[in-house]
């Protein structure tokens, strides 16, 4: 007689808590990372550091369906400074319209997500940063979701979700028209449904396994729709950026690798025969086919115009309609090998540029705003400052070292999969950095770091989860548990309360912001 019982509670452990606190929970610590991420959101009143070129490619999204040239450069930003007084006349006007179209590095989603925000509340400080609050409280409650989901905890989901609304560095993306937050959402939305999709496989295999005649490899598991959405997601990341394809290869090893656990957890004498083939092909449709779809969908208002970058418009429709088609191929995927080519080229130096080892300890932050000699007024002192630090809370940075060194530790003795899994992410997000700035000396910041921020909230909350113990854990060892994890909490919240001002533009003395400048690298 089969034991369904013990498999069953092999392959899906329960929840711990029921489904309203489920979600109650993770909604209150996301409400929490709202008020915070949205709150006095138009302040600076100004464009602060590369929203100089992602506002305005996205309002010309909205007005053209691609990217146009705008008026002025750096050294003169006349677009800029006719935006903050509410003048939208900011492009060149050409006598050609082919010769006003922009080159960009990165593909479109990302600025068409930031123009939805200037669709719905105008070319503003707050309309061209709404998107981005809105992608970081969303991150906030996916985290939450899915840290719970892993663990099979509410309080440690809370956990992690809180942990992330109190970084510096998610804040401050939150809060700027970036397009990091984006991958880093993505990225996470991604995981999130890899996560949803394991669960429901072994479900399925152990439905299989209790109904159904037994085989050596396993059955074929189906329609697949969160690995379908987690493919979907992927594809997003991808074009919003390209680094998120490192993310989107390591999790296709992953789900695939979790297949084939699944297969050998239910005791199949051929559970890898029977993931690659049963589990692989409907893995490269959807974590394969899928991306590449969206990616190229993302594209839809460059093949649609006559004015983007490349486009070769006029040749193409003067030869028919298959030329046409041919050949508007062939100049995308020029332009996409442009692009890779500009990428691996960029190495011109900059103030604020760091080395990917130098990221883990907060070393050279990216100054994103400064205004450091205002009207006395604002602050009751003779000389008053205004800052926004893309820096991370440092108590939860320098925490996660050690929670990624546990980790290590961790699935080295018991092979668990949600340390491996978190793992493989960060190193997916942080190893090709390493990579590039060996191979090439690219030039590169630390707010790369933003999308694998949530992955070491996601690590203090399993090293948390190992320091309160099972449920079932003697009452004292549990209060002792207890008591370490809501220290160590308490400590982040009051370093990212400190360090507040510097993060969200507050109005301090300059004494007052100097104190916050916790290593000379930082100023």
């Amino acid at each position: 007689m089969k034991n369904w019982g013990v498999s069953a509670q092999r392959l899906v452990p329960p929840m711990q808590e029921g489904a309203l606190w489920g979600w109650l929970g993770p909604a209150l610590v996301a409400a929490f990372g709202a008020i915070l991420r949205f709150f006095r959101l138009g302040e600076p009143h100004s464009v602060v550091f590369d929203e100089t070129y992602y506002i305005k490619d996205a309002y010309s999204l909205l007005k053209y369906g691609v990217e146009r040239t705008f008026l002025g450069d750096s050294k003169n930003p006349i677009a800029d400074q006719r935006l903050i007084t509410g003048n939208l006349d900011i492009f060149k006007q050409c006598a050609e319209s082919a010769e006003c179209a922009s080159y960009v590095a990165h593909p479109p989603l990302g600025k068409w997500m930031i123009a939805v925000g200037e669709w719905m509340f105008g070319m503003t400080p707050f309309g061209w940063r709404f998107m981005a609050a809105v992608a970081g409280t969303l991150s906030i409650l996916i985290l939450a979701r899915v840290t719970r989901r892993m663990t099979r905890s509410t309080l440690l989901g809370c956990l992690a979700g809180l942990l992330l609304a109190l970084d510096g560095l998610h804040l401050v993306l939150s809060r700027t028209a970036l397009l990091d937050i984006f991958v880093m959402f993505w990225v996470l939305a991604g995981f999130a449904c890899l996560v949803t999709d394991r669960d429901h496989a072994r479900r399925r295999l152990a439905d299989w396994y209790e109904r159904s005649r037994l085989s050596d490899q396993g059955p074929r598991l189906g329609w697949r729709p969160w690995r379908l959405a987690a493919g979907v997601c992927m594809g997003a990341a991808c074009a919003v950026k390209w680094s998120g394809l490192p993310f989107l290869l390591a999790f296709f090893l992953l789900s695939f690798v979790w297949d084939m656990g699944a297969r050998r957890a239910v005791g199949l004498r051929q559970p890898y025969r029977g993931a690659f083939s049963l589990d692989l092909a409907p893995a490269m449709g959807a974590l394969a086919a899928v991306p590449a779809a969206v990616f190229t969908l993302s594209w839809t208002g460059w093949f649609a115009s006559a004015h983007g970058w490349g486009r070769n418009w006029e040749q193409a429709t003067s030869s028919g309609p298959v030329f046409f088609v041919l050949d508007s191929v062939r100049s995308w995927v020029k332009y996409q090998l442009q692009v890779l080519g500009y990428h691996t080229g960029l190495v011109e130096g900059h103030p604020y540029q760091s080395k990917p080892w130098e990221w883990l300890v907060l070393k050279r932050p990216v100054s994103f705003h400064y205004e450091g000699d205002l009207p006395p007024a604002g602050c009751g002192a003779d000389k008053c400052s205004q800052a926004v630090l893309g820096v991370g809370t440092p108590a939860l940075w320098y925490a996660a070292l050690f929670a990624l060194v546990a980790l290590i530790v961790w699935y080295v003795a018991t092979r668990d999969w949600r340390a491996g899994a978190v793992l493989l992410a960060y190193a997916a997000g942080w190893l090709p950095w390493v990579y590039y700035w060996l191979a090439d000396k690219r030039t590169m910041y630390l707010f790369y770091m933003v999308p694998l921020v949530p992955f070491m909230a996601m690590a203090l909350a399993l090293v948390g989860g190992l320091v309160l113990g099972r449920q079932n854990a003697p009452p004292m060892r549990r209060a002792g548990g207890g008591a370490a994890v809501g220290a160590f909490t308490l400590v982040v919240l009051i370093n990212f309360w400190w360090l507040y001002p510097v993060l969200s533009s507050e109005t301090i003395t300059h004494a007052q912001w100097w104190a916050r400048m916790l290593m000379r690298s930082w100023v």
